[in-house]
């Protein structure tokens, strides 16, 4: 029987087993990598949540099921708390939603995105983020369905507020909820059906396109 787990990725933590840069000698020590935490045998992280991130990420032993989270073609949503310097205006906002940013080599799809009033409820990060006296933050909640190397922070940095802390809060269906940091869960059946009933939503305009050939 496959396997499916929630776990929740603390700040500086490799999501992989094993840190390559260690293994290639680049570096002297290992650093904290998805082994330190889950000792589940054969599974494997679906999709990318950077080192210096924190928050959900999804591991299955079920590769076709992995494949179609993290494929571009299905443009699952995915939503992040991000704390930035500085304010942001309404039009930096209405950018992130009407997409279009060139950042590096690609245009990013719309997104949607709203400024909070008030601060989530998470964890403190270990270490703090760098705070300036005199440059307030804010945290913002965005939801994409692309998910580009370090798109959040490049997106909110082309807007002109740089990101100071991401937490990714959801998967489609999959919520990160009161998880604490470097704990992990199995999902429950009644996530799994919801996840399966997203994915194959996502199939259906590969699937008219096969039609009408």
């Amino acid at each position: 029987m496959s396997r499916y787990l929630l776990f929740n990725k603390p700040y500086l933590v490799l999501p992989s087993f094993s840190d390559p840069d260690f293994e290639r000698g680049e570096i002297a020590e290992p650093r904290p990598t998805l082994a330190d935490y889950i000792a589940v045998a054969g599974v494997y992280p679906a999709g990318r949540l950077d080192y210096d991130s924190e928050g959900l990420l999804f591991l299955t032993d079920d590769g076709d099921l992995a494949h179609r989270i993290t494929h571009p073609h299905f443009h699952h949503p995915k939503t992040y708390l991000v704390q930035v310097e500085g304010i942001p205006e309404e039009s930096a906002l209405e950018k992130l939603r009407r997409g279009g940013l060139a950042i590096k080599e690609y245009r990013t799809a719309p997104a949607q995105a709203r400024l909070l009033r008030e601060e989530p409820a998470l964890w403190p990060r270990v270490p703090p983020i760098r705070e300036r006296p005199s440059i307030p933050t804010a945290w913002l909640e965005l939801t994409l369905t692309e998910g580009k190397k370090r798109q959040v922070r490049r997106m909110t940095a082309a807007v002109g507020y740089p990101t100071l802390r991401l937490v990714r809060a959801s998967i489609g269906p999959l919520r990160l909820g009161a998880l604490p940091p470097g704990q992990w869960r199995d999902a429950t059946s009644e996530e799994m059906a919801a996840l399966r009933a997203l994915l194959r939503q996502g199939q259906r305009p590969r699937d008219k396109r096969r039609t009408r050939r």
